[in-house]
Parts: structure tokens; C-alpha cells; sequence
């Protein structure tokens, strides 16, 4: 059972807290946080009468307009760990701090998803479940682990948590970020002036990186094709990072040879998009990592108790740089 949070009477945080998810259970995530702040109201956006009650909001994509009239807002808290969504729009409130989840069982889950699909195509899955379909034994030796090059772009929370498992498993592991970061056992790389190098050498690519206006389209078909040809891409992150047309057609002429996809530029993918017909792509609805509520809750009841004794919360994101 969740433990419950000892408030003094100074420290009970006032107004309401407002929930916006298209894709999450209100009541269920209303039942987390309450056990940790059982006196705070805690409201869906359609049970809203009066705007300026509102002093917390605890959202995932909420339409443009949705803080408009939140005169009292405190605190913004994404129900995730990418905010592109909540960063250069017109409707925040000068001032309001935006946190974000950094939950870990969120990079766990991710974690377990990119080592999933990189040891699908590492030991040649793809391969024996088309020989499956067509009923043959079609044997085919498995590679040794540190002759498969993953490249990592992408060393934040949750990217350099995957390029730690995946260098676990033997694999040589490249990492990318465009600030300088060190992981032990993995060979990173800065810069925009770096990225070529590491994207030809990836045999399998793993794009991890925020969503921000310098990275928005960074992998477009230049890039793409630095790939040696037949290399797997794997997208966990934002599908804005890449130019979806030329990976289509990439996958569609052979240069890439496979990808698994949990994002898209425009989600939920269209049903006629030609990416659901390829037998050499896996795509998922964007569950790759979610937060889970019963664990979430008390890293969010801590930085509202934070906001509510005058404190700056935990795990800020700077707006301007868009992480």
C-alpha cells in the first residue's frame, strides 16, 4: 500500500489539482496521489468550474488554451519524461515551473523495450518468424554480441540507462548527445559534427533524444543514409526526429533494413500509412515507457508539498532549451 505523506497544517497544499490525459485513468491516478495528499481536491479538466482555484496541473497534451484562465497556477507536472508538448506555446503562465516525471520504473520499462527490439535484430528474429510463416527450418548462426554496433543517440535519463543494458549484453555500444557525456564502457560522442560518424558505423540505431526545435527533423534522409545499408532503426523517442517520408521509402528500396516504432509524427499513425503493410517494420501505440501511477505519485506529491512550503521542485525543465 502506498504510504501516506505527513502534512503539517503550513504545508497542505491549497486550490485544486487538475488531471488532463486522453490516455490515462483519472480515477486511478486520482487514488495514487490522494493516498499521499488525502485534503487536495483533485479534478478532471471537464469537472473545472472555477479556473482560478486551480493551482496544480498534472497533464499529458493538453489542447492550446488549457491554462488560459489558470491566474493561480503553481506548478505544471508532465505525465511523462518528454515535454516538447508543454514548451513554446502560448498559453503557460509567465512564471509557472514545469517538472517532469523521473520515475524508475519509467526507465526501466524503457530500458526493457530497447533491449527487446535490439536483441530482436540482434540475434536475427525477424528472420525466423518470415521462416515460420512459410513453414522452413531456415537455420541461420547467431552473431557474436560485440561484432553488433548499436549507436545511442540520446544520453539522458532514460537513454543512457538503455546504452547501459545494452553494453551488458556484450553489444558495442556508441553514444550520441549533443552535450559531452561519459559512460563507462561506451565510446560518446558530441556534436553535430560527430553524428555522421557514429551513424555509419550503427548496425542498429536507437533514437532517444528529446524533441526540441534543434532536433526537431534531425534525422532526415541525409542522415539516414549514412547508415550502412541494411542497418534497423529503432524509435522510442518523438517521431518528429525523423523525416517519416524518406524512412519510409528507405525501408520500402532496402537502405534501411528494418525498424520498430513506437512514435510517429502523427499519432495515432493514419490506417492507410504504408508503414503498417511492411513485413520489415514492428510498430507499437507509443508504450515504449509510461508512467505508472502507484509509483509516480509520491515523487509528484513531493514537489507540489515543495511548491506549497515555497521551494523550487525537483526535476525542472528549462523551457528554452525544451528538456
Amino acid at each position: 500500500m502506498p504510504q501516506r505523506s505527513p502534512l503539517a497544517p503550513a504545508t497542505m497544499p491549497s486550490g485544486d489539482l487538475v488531471f488532463y490525459s486522453e490516455f490515462d485513468d483519472f480515477i486511478v491516478w486520482k487514488n495514487a496521489l490522494q493516498a499521499q495528499l488525502p485534503t487536495l481536491r483533485i479534478l478532471q479538466a471537464s469537472e473545472i468550474t472555477d479556473p482560478t482555484r486551480v493551482h496544480f496541473s498534472l497533464a499529458w497534451k493538453p489542447p492550446e488554451g488549457f491554462f488560459d484562465e489558470m491566474s493561480s497556477l503553481r506548478l505544471i507536472i508532465n505525465l511523462g519524461a518528454g515535454v516538447d508538448s508543454l514548451v513554446g506555446r502560448g498559453d503557460l503562465p509567465a512564471g509557472v515551473p514545469i517538472t517532469r516525471l523521473t520515475d524508475p520504473h519509467m526507465a526501466r520499462m524503457m530500458a526493457g523495450y530497447v533491449l527487446f527490439a535490439t536483441l530482436r535484430y540482434a540475434r536475427d528474429i525477424p528472420h525466423f518468424e518470415q521462416a515460420q510463416r512459410r513453414g522452413e527450418w531456415a537455420y541461420r548462426h547467431p552473431r557474436s554480441a560485440e561484432d553488433i554496433r548499436v549507436a545511442v543517440l540520446g544520453l539522458g535519463e532514460l537513454g543512457a540507462y538503455a546504452a547501459n543494458e545494452l553494453q551488458r549484453q556484450g553489444l558495442t555500444v556508441l553514444g550520441w548527445s549533443r552535450q559531452p557525456r561519459q559512460l563507462a564502457g561506451i565510446q560518446c560522442f558530441a556534436g553535430l559534427e560527430t553524428l555522421d560518424t557514429v551513424l555509419s558505423q550503427a548496425d542498429i540505431l536507437v533514437v532517444m533524444l528529446p524533441l526540441t526545435p534543434q532536433t526537431q527533423g534531425l534525422l532526415s534522409r541525409e542522415k539516414l543514409t549514412r547508415l550502412p545499408r541494411g542497418a534497423a532503426l529503432i524509435n522510442v523517442a518523438r517521431g518528429a526526429l525523423i523525416d517519416q517520408d524518406a524512412m519510409t521509402d528507405l525501408l520500402n528500396n532496402g537502405h534501411l533494413g528494418a525498424a520498430t516504432l513506437d512514435v510517429f509524427t502523427r499519432e495515432p499513425l493514419p490506417a492507410d500509412h504504408p508503414l503498417w503493410r511492411m513485413d520489415n517494420v514492428l510498430i507499437t501505440p507509443h508504450l515504449a515507457s509510461v508512467a505508472i501511477p502507484s509509483s509516480a505519485a509520491a515523487q509528484i506529491a513531493e514537489n507540489i508539498l515543495r511548491v506549497s512550503r515555497g521551494e523550487q521542485p525537483n526535476n525542472q525543465i528549462d523551457p528554452l532549451r525544451g528538456y
